[in-house]
């Protein structure tokens, strides 16, 4: 029986002090994800998909509900709590990639790390592990000015890894990547989650990039609206990604 690495329960989150006009980003959301498994986070704009990626990376606290992250609650911890157990457990690909333009690529990848007290000889080892699996050892010496926007997203991708994180957030990691540098960075991250049981939760708007995951949790007005588990082939879950967002779209066209 696989481990649950995230488990997110009775999860809501308003915005707005009381007595005031309050907005409810997130209603009741309760999910998990096993480790090795690949999830895709879908759901019109407004729907509280960013809001919950926020709160699952602990950037933010819900207003009630709970995080277990591997086990460990993030109820009640402190920020610089919350901050080194960001550090060890969780790694996050932007879609803008936050690269440091005075840094090398390897200089990069390996902040997690330094940022840990980890030594050269072991940063240096971790550092080429993870570029070979993502064939960037060619421009590790190379800065973010000399590279093309999918080798940075692999750089990126190389940095929320190099530290073996329980779990990987993706924020519309492919949003700034035309079609074959998105194609291949996705084809990356299904390689890590099928040869290395790489924990990943996607957050996208893009149906060819949900169609990389295996299973889909769809929210719409903070609540989840379906789940869909891939059993086909790919271009089969793509055709059912897309018969339920036009299904979300119907429906909150019908609200309105």
């Amino acid at each position: 029986m696989k481990k649950t690495v995230l488990e997110a329960t009775h999860i809501k989150k308003v915005y707005g002090k009381k007595g005031e006009k309050q907005h409810e980003a997130l209603k009741d959301i309760s999910f998990e994800v096993s480790q090795g498994e690949f999830v895709g986070i879908m759901g019109p704009s407004g729907s509280g998909k960013t809001t919950l990626l926020n709160i699952l990376s602990a950037l933010d606290s819900p207003t009630s509900g709970d995080i277990k992250i591997s086990g460990s609650s993030l109820n009640g911890l402190k920020e610089s709590e919350l901050s080194d157990f960001r550090a060890k457990n969780i790694g996050f690909i932007f879609q803008d990639f936050n690269l440091l333009e005075n840094l090398t690529m390897q200089q990069n990848i390996g902040l997690p790390l330094s940022l840990q007290g980890v030594s050269m000889t072991k940063t240096k080892k971790k550092i080429q592990d993870i570029a070979k699996i993502l064939d960037i050892e060619r421009i590790l010496d190379n800065y973010p000015t000399e590279v093309s926007g999918g080798q940075k997203q692999r750089v990126a991708a190389a940095r929320a890894l190099v530290h073996n994180p329980a779990l990987l957030l993706g924020d519309e990691p492919t949003g700034a990547l035309d079609s074959k540098n998105a194609k291949n960075l996705l084809g990356a991250l299904r390689g890590l989650n099928e040869d290395y049981q790489t924990t990943i939760l996607l957050v996208t708007h893009d149906a060819v990039s949900a169609s990389y995951c295996k299973r889909i949790l769809f929210i719409q007005d903070g609540l989840i609206y379906r789940e869909l588990n891939r059993e086909g082939t790919q271009q089969e879950f793509y055709q059912e990604i897309l018969a339920v967002l036009a299904g979300l779209e119907l429906d909150s066209e019908s609200l309105v």
